[in-house]
């Protein structure tokens, strides 16, 4: 046991926000913590730090204990990094412990060329002693593990004399997050860790913490991360905690049934309350039955209200139809360059741009920042110009256009006005029953779209989408400013929508629901993938390790011709014949061993995927172990095996 928090509440100015909140962390375990923005997630992160203090019940319960010896590091959202080190310097911060092991030794090898005896013996054990804790500790790796982990954070190409203070505040929280990886605590605890991050970036994230030692508590709105890393879900709502076993999606199912039942409790408790309280009301005016009011008073007041649970709260209801069936092909993109900007900030993304879209496709455009994901969409659509090439719709299309910044929407108009001024055939009371089905209600018909928040926007967005009837929807980040509740109805209405998606989006969790194709855009390359997020991210995986093996191979290769030069024109005594031949016999061992334990990688790698595994909380523990495992040990052989082949 790592955390035991037990009776644990918090007020601010008299209001709890926190009420009688139990977690516990175990060893090995990754929880995901989530709940509404203001529920008191940071908060809690607070006061297990010890920045900031906690309540007690009236008899005195309440407490946070942590283990003595575990280790925490916190990634907030703003985690400070000395701006005037280098990415190096501020990166070997994480092994300073080991650095000063490595400089004792290094004193202690000068003093042993120097003693004799007694003295010697001791300072000999001295040095044996540091020199098991800097290899147990992998301190002959610093600088490899420093670079996995830059590689892995997207740093690959950035020189590592830079100073931090030329990073961008993406950059610094990537670096924040990296160095707290290298540190390698007990208990890892990542608020918001997936910010600024790439599909790449965050794939290798994920598999990283797949396999971490530690523990790992992590505070995120990114469902598909929690859903890959967490093996509990604990949300906290109305200011208490609940803990589900298992993933994300786990965690909704869990949370359906238990909202339910907690639904039929706080029915029935609210008959119980209006029974007592309208047999209250009747009797307590009445000197033959006033005993009998004051007794149900006293049961009333006595009553433990449940709370109603939220998840029962209306959701919207989004409908998306369309009227005639259009071509099968809906859309072509031949040899169409994309560029953006005017005059001297032109520039183009891509030089040469090809797609095709068939009817029924839910189709998502993916790629890193900055390649032109959005620009393609307002490019199809007309929006902004291309120099050549052609762009070729079908027959019978409708269009849909859900723009993520909203600027389709007039800022002066009235919600209703924005609603009825595009359908003008539609009475007022057919508007407010549209924009009612989205939640805009009320007075809130009649606000100005300016003053309106950004969820409130989108809903709107999706009224008129809903109404224009579109074949083809075009979505650009539909799911930014959305509670969850909309997320999900959302989610739902595109899975089943029988028309074509062209969608761009960050949310891997609705690309993974929604779309059965990937388009990944890459400068001057466009890639596809049939099915969802799932299998491009096992796609990319199985490139990646064939690309690696097929670097292993070349490695090898080299180092095998290096040899064979080498031995040509090197000098050999009897001596060096000798080691030469075992060094032989070695690297030859080397080789098989590696092939073996890439081929049980492999065979891991899969088992690790398959569904059988991953509904086993505690095969998933030990395979992910074994994994690591067989990894280092991997490492530690091609290590060797470079040093005997050179």
């Amino acid at each position: 046991m790592l955390v035991k928090i037990e009776h644990l509440y918090k007020y601010f100015n008299g209001e709890p926000l926190l009420k009688d909140i139990n977690l516990t962390i175990e060893d090995h375990e990754a929880v995901g913590l989530i709940g509404v923005n203001g529920c008191g997630k940071s908060t809690l992160l607070n006061i297990l730090m010890g920045d900031l203090g906690f309540d007690k019940t009236a008899d005195g319960l309440g407490s946070v204990e942590v283990s003595s010896n575990c280790t925490i590091g916190f990634l907030r959202q703003n985690s400070g990094l000395e701006s005037t080190a280098t990415i190096d310097e501020e990166l070997h911060k994480a092994f300073d412990k080991l650095i000063s092991v490595r400089k004792r030794m290094d004193e202690l090898e000068q003093q042993m060329t120097e003693l004799a005896g007694a003295e010697l013996e001791m300072v000999s054990a001295e040095y044996a002693e540091l020199s098991a804790y800097f290899e147990a500790n992998d301190g002959y790796r610093i600088d490899v593990n420093i670079s996995r982990i830059l590689n892995g954070m997207g740093f690959g190409d950035v020189p590592r004399d830079r100073v931090i203070s030329s990073l961008s505040g993406g950059e610094k929280t990537r670096l924040a997050l990296a160095k707290l990886l290298l540190e390698n605590p007990d208990l890892l605890i990542l608020d918001e860790p997936t910010n600024h991050l790439d599909f790449m970036t965050l794939m290798w994230l994920e598999d990283y913490l797949k396999t971490y030692k530690g523990s790992i508590l992590i505070v995120s709105h990114d469902r598909y991360f929690l859903n890959k890393v967490c093996s509990r879900i604990c949300e906290i709502e109305l200011g208490r905690l609940t803990s589900y076993k298992g993933g994300y999606s786990a965690y909704l199912v869990q949370k359906k049934h238990n909202s339910e039942r907690q639904l039929k409790e706080w029915e029935a408790q609210q008959e119980e309350i209006k029974k007592l309280e309208e047999y209250i009301a009747k009797n307590k005016v009445r000197a033959s039955t006033a005993k009998m009011a004051k007794s149900r008073q006293h049961m009333l007041d006595r009553i433990e209200l449940i709370d109603k649970p939220l998840m029962f709260t209306r959701p919207p209801k989004i409908q998306l139809e369309y009227d005639i069936e259009p071509t099968k092909d809906i859309l072509k993109v031949i040899d169409c360059p994309l560029t953006v900007g005017e005059g001297e900030s032109r520039k183009t993304l891509i030089n040469s741009l090809d797609l095709h879209i068939r009817r029924g496709e839910h189709a998502a455009i993916i790629g890193s920042n900055g390649i032109g994901k959005t620009s393609v969409l307002k490019m199809i659509q007309g929006l902004i110009p291309h120099e050549r090439g052609n762009i070729v719709w079908g027959g019978n299309i409708k269009t849909a256009y859900f723009e993520q910044e909203h600027n389709i929407l007039h800022k002066n108009k009235t919600v209703i006005d924005e609603l009825m001024d595009r359908f003008p055939s539609m009475t007022p009371a057919e508007a407010r029953k549209a924009l009612g089905a989205v939640l805009l209600t009320g007075e809130d018909v009649f606000k100005q779209i300016s003053v309106l928040s950004g969820g409130e926007r989108a809903k709107l967005c999706f009224a008129i989408m809903a109404n224009t009837r579109g074949n083809v929807l075009i979505l650009d980040e539909p799911t930014n400013h959305l509670d969850l509740n909309t997320k999900e109805v959302l989610e739902d209405v595109l899975a089943e929508f029988k028309g074509t998606i062209i969608l761009v989006s960050h949310d891997r969790y609705l690309i993974n629901k929604v779309a059965d194709r990937i388009i990944e855009l890459k400068a001057d390359e466009v890639n596809l993938f049939e099915g969802n997020f799932d299998s491009y991210s096992e796609a990319v995986r199985a490139m990646q390790q064939t690309a690696a093996e097929a670097e292993a191979v070349r490695r090898r290769a080299e180092a095998e011709a290096a040899r064979r030069e080498q031995k040509e024109i090197s000098y050999r005594s009897k001596e060096q014949r000798a080691l030469d031949a075992k060094r032989r016999a070695r690297v030859k061992e080397l080789e098989e061993l590696i092939e073996k334990a890439e081929e049980d990688i492999a065979v891991l790698e899969g088992e690790i995927a398959s569904p059988e595994v991953g509904a086993d909380y505690e095969l998933m523990t030990e395979k992910c172990s074994q994994l690591e495992a067989l990894r280092n040990s991997l490492d530690e052989m091609m290590e060797e095996w470079a040093e005997l082949s050179e």
